[in-house]
């Protein structure tokens, strides 16, 4: 049976080529830890490290690419975000609560850290957003900032709905109260372009492996130069560099690196990052728009019931889809809902019977299944595509959807009949 996998939200996969090939030349011809020997491998090493910052640097439109701070993932990346900023208020606003800003559809990866905040004595504010469509509307963001916000974190892309916000709107927001923002781009970067400028980021945290389409152990936070005595670190130690000093260098990016870096990962990652250069977004956005709208067309008009969709019958009308249904408003992550069945039974039913490899359950983001209500039902089902996903992909998990869709229908009608 052909195996299809539709769980790009969760890792990219299959990896562009290229990626395998340059880690297996870093790990058999070098090896060397980069920054650390004075000989031909290491210098080589921190060559091929210092090549993937300006490539990030260059995809998210930085000022600088030693400011492109390499983290272990994007979870990684936001506690460093979310934290650092958080040692640098109190340190600068002694006896004074802070205030946090996230909202509703924001990922755990947020939502914990900012808990841990909260248990130390932030007051910690959650933006709610549409029901249906899960858009959070700047003027809200606005009306929550006072005069002891310390930040706004943002998630640009839903991983449950797929919903865009309006990052650009809340940033302006956010700079006009000289407030930091912090956007989370887990499921953003290589989906769409991402301009940190024109965004008015602060602070962009990300993912190597989702969009980017790099290995897993593999991640970064952008730290806008405009706000870097607003981050304090939040782990010391060996940087390779200024090692007669027991404090932390204040150099970027030494300043938040502290320890050896996954170097094999970090080769493999800017070879992907050359690869999505070479594409370029837009040519990725536009192919990722086109998976949507067949996904889109093939749920509506097999009776799924979505944001400003007419009921009609058909083999989907038992599926509710999660998110906005204009395919500009969304990326490729489609969540879908049951009347009767539960997510994981249905993702168990599209592996044994379709070969189809999907998602099911919460996918660590409460607040938006509480916002969508799907919470209480154990989450959704959720397939996500990549750019090596074919709209035949995307036609046969609709169809395999409607399959299982018709014959519970059907195994329900004959239920009734027998009683």
């Amino acid at each position: 049976m052909k195996r299809t996998y539709l769980d790009n939200a969760a890792t990219s996969f299959p990896k562009p080529p290229g990626v395998i090939e340059a880690m297996l030349e870093y790990a058999t011809k070098l090896g060397a830890s980069p920054g650390r020997g004075q000989y031909a491998e290491s210098r080589e090493g921190a060559r091929l490290i210092r090549v993937c910052r300006e490539r990030l640097c260059r995809l998210i439109g930085g000022e600088d690419p030693s400011h492109v701070v390499f983290t272990l993932n994007t979870s990684d990346a936001l506690n460093l975000a979310i934290k650092g900023v958080a040692r640098a208020w109190r340190r600068d606003h002694p006896g004074r609560r802070m205030r946090v800003i996230t909202t509703a559809m924001d990922h755990n990866s947020v939502l914990r850290p900012y808990r841990a905040l909260e248990e130390d004595g932030a007051e910690v504010v959650h933006i709610h957003a549409d029901a249906e469509t899960g858009v959070v509307a700047p003027s809200a963001v606005c009306h929550a900032i006072n005069d002891d916000t310390a930040l706004v974190a943002v998630n640009m892309a839903s991983n449950v709905g797929g919903t865009l916000q309006p990052v650009e709107a809340i940033g302006k927001v956010c700079r006009k109260f000289d407030v930091p923002y912090l956007v989370d781009a887990a499921q953003s970067l290589g989906h769409v372009p991402v301009d940190v400028g024109a965004l008015q980021a602060d602070l962009l945290a990300f993912p190597g492996h989702k969009g980017l389409m790099g290995p897993q152990g593999t991640g970064g936070l952008y730290i806008s130069p405009r706000v870097l005595g607003r981050v304090a670190t939040t782990r010391e130690g060996g940087t390779g560099s200024w090692s007669e000093d027991d404090s932390q260098p204040t150099s970027m990016p030494e300043r938040f690196e502290a320890g050896s870096h996954n170097t094999a990962g970090i080769v493999g990652l800017s070879a992907s990052v050359a690869w999505i250069l070479e594409q370029g977004v837009p040519s990725l956005r536009e192919h990722e728009l086109g998976l949507i709208r067949a996904a889109l067309d093939g749920l509506r008009d097999g009776g799924c019931r979505g944001q400003a969709w007419e009921a009609r019958p058909g083999p989907l009308d038992g599926f509710r889809l999660l998110g906005p249904t204009d395919p500009e408003r969304r990326v490729g992550v489609f969540a879908l809902v049951h009347d009767d069945l539960d997510p994981g039974e249905i993702a168990a039913m599209l592996e044994a019977s379709f070969g189809i490899l999907v998602r099911s359950g919460l996918t660590c983001a409460p607040g938006a299944h509480r916002t969508f209500g799907s919470l209480d039902r154990g989450g959704a089902l959720r397939f996500s595509v990549g750019p090596f996903v074919t709209e035949d992909d995307v036609r046969r998990v609709v169809a395999a959807l409607g399959q299982i869709g018709a014959e519970h229908a059907r195994a329900g009608a004959g239920n009734a009949r027998a009683s």
